[in-house]
């Protein structure tokens, strides 16, 4: 389980079972649950993430 360090040293380790994504139409990242597939929580600022959850990368294409 991910915990929160001592202050100013930050996390340890990684929250289980969530995902972050990135929607580029309002340009912030998306918390979703794995397991259930929904979404949990949207950043209010944009372009910041989420600490300690794991992020998913959208391919893009070359053109």
């Amino acid at each position: 389980m991910a915990k929160n360090g001592r202050r100013g040293a930050g996390r340890k380790g990684e929250i289980k079972k969530r995902l972050q994504v990135f929607n580029p139409r309002n340009k912030r990242f998306t918390k979703m649950d794995m397991s259930t597939g929904l979404f949990i929580d949207q950043m209010a600022k944009a372009f910041k993430a989420f600490r300690g959850v794991k992020r998913k990368y959208r391919k893009t294409r070359k053109k």
